[in-house]
């Protein structure tokens, strides 16, 4: 039993040394690649999802916000995967870490907006100002936009974390709920238990759904400085 509910989402260490950097490699073993495998189905529908993923976020850029498309399909992949590793028995979800979302939010973020204020430096200083805005409302106006604008890396990560952590304490309830029941009426235990599967199935959804949010406002952010 874990002493908390939280419990579950604390670092596991071995010998006194967190493994973090261990659990997030760990998914890059389960994707099919090339050069291990010939061509198959499994490829195919990767492949596919691939191209499917990229031509939804990439319509919107141009040729130059285009060459980002690889960071942006490896993110998916990597924050994708790493959701649905959390949801394997046993197992530790690296994204419940505000610490690591706030990681990679940040830079990504700080990336999008210095390349907007060194290629795009008219357009983005006019974002904080927008045009007829009335004198009296200039400084507020400004400072709206400048604490929205560094709101943007914290609201990625909050989101991911949030949604994630959610998911898999409503898990754990009521799959400590369905035990407990298991004793006193077998009935409603067995309902708990439909329930119990799906929400598992959701949290599935959930997991590759805000894979692809995160990745999403990254690649909104990319088009708007880039």
């Amino acid at each position: 039993m874990n002493e908390n509910l939280f419990a579950s989402f604390i670092t596991p260490t071995l010998m006194g040394l967190p493994v973090i950097i261990l659990i997030v490699a760990m998914p890059n073993i389960f994707i099919p690649s090339s050069n291990r495998l010939l061509t198959n189905r499994v490829l195919t529908l990767q492949r596919w999802l691939i191209q499917l993923i990229l031509k939804q976020m990439m319509a919107m850029h141009n040729n130059k916000g285009r060459s980002w498309s690889l960071m942006l399909i490896s993110l998916i992949i990597f924050i994708g995967s790493t959701n649905l590793l959390g949801l394997s028995p046993h197992t530790f979800t690296p994204t419940t870490q505000l610490s690591m979302n706030l990681g990679m939010a940040i830079p990504l973020w700080a990336g999008a907006v210095i390349l907007g204020f060194r290629h795009k430096t008219k357009s983005s200083l006019a974002h904080f100002l927008p045009q007829g805005t009335p004198v009296p409302l200039i400084p507020m106006l400004i400072i709206i936009e400048t604490i929205s604008l560094f709101i943007q890396p914290m609201a990625l990560a909050v989101r991911l974390t949030a949604n994630i952590t959610a998911g898999h304490l409503l898990i754990h309830l009521i799959g400590g709920a369905t035990l407990a029941l298991l004793s006193i009426s077998v009935p409603t235990a067995l309902v708990t238990l439909i329930i119990l599967i799906l929400l598992t199935i959701l949290e599935f959804a959930v997991a590759l759904i805000q894979a692809y949010v995160f990745t999403l406002l990254v690649s909104l952010y990319l088009h708007d400085n880039a």
